[in-house]
């Protein structure tokens, strides 16, 4: 079985990154993570990239002009790793329509809504806000649009009493990791695709 290669894009701690890497080692998944790129350099999640013998790489924005330049680097650092699929793995970056049209249908994020509610941040606080009954997450293709791509997969969390957005974004986050490697496998088995 020819796996696809995969590079994930953080600016933390990667728990969702985490999860990629657990699933990867299943010798019947059908992507294998190549790379971890960080756009900071004291991501503590490029350490836990190298202790799995992944490569990994950090990029400043702000020691580029403009961001045209920047994601030109990103992508040439990509293309170095021969990466088939990149994840977002919360970057916390906004990504130029150029960048997310050269990997579109090959880009996906996971965000802590069940989009197309609550698009943004503070999307926990923003839920509890407007007193919704029932939270989650989606994994979905990257489109130049903010959370607006095509969802691949969308996991559902209750709502409880006495919620903060702490404790929610916990619970949403056990789902995360769930569902994150179940859509990159999709995914990376051609069983999922965007439709032009």
């Amino acid at each position: 079985m020819s796996r696809r290669r995969v590079a994930i894009l953080i600016s933390g701690r990667g728990s969702n990154m985490s999860a990629l890497i657990e699933a990867a080692k299943a010798p019947d998944y059908p992507a294998e993570i190549v790379g971890v790129l960080s756009n900071r350099a004291a991501a503590p999640g490029l350490v836990t990239a190298a202790e799995h013998g992944i490569a990994t790489a950090s990029l400043a924005q702000s020691k580029f002009p403009n961001r045209e330049m920047f994601e030109d680097v990103m992508t040439q650092t990509l293309e170095g790793w021969h990466v088939d699929i990149v994840c977002l793995a919360g970057f916390m970056r906004i990504l130029g329509e150029d960048f997310v049209n050269h990997w579109a249908g090959r880009l996906i994020n996971i965000h802590p809504s069940l989009l197309p509610h609550y698009k943004g941040l503070d999307t926990h606080a923003r839920a509890l806000a407007d007193g919704a009954t029932t939270h989650g997450c989606t994994v979905h293709f990257v489109t130049p649009g903010l959370d607006e791509g095509a969802p691949i997969l969308q996991a559902e969390v209750p709502v409880l009493p006495g919620d903060t957005p702490d404790t929610l974004a916990e619970r949403v986050l056990v789902a995360e990791h769930r569902i994150y490697p179940e859509a990159l496998r999709l995914l990376a088995s051609g069983q999922v695709a965007v439709r032009a």
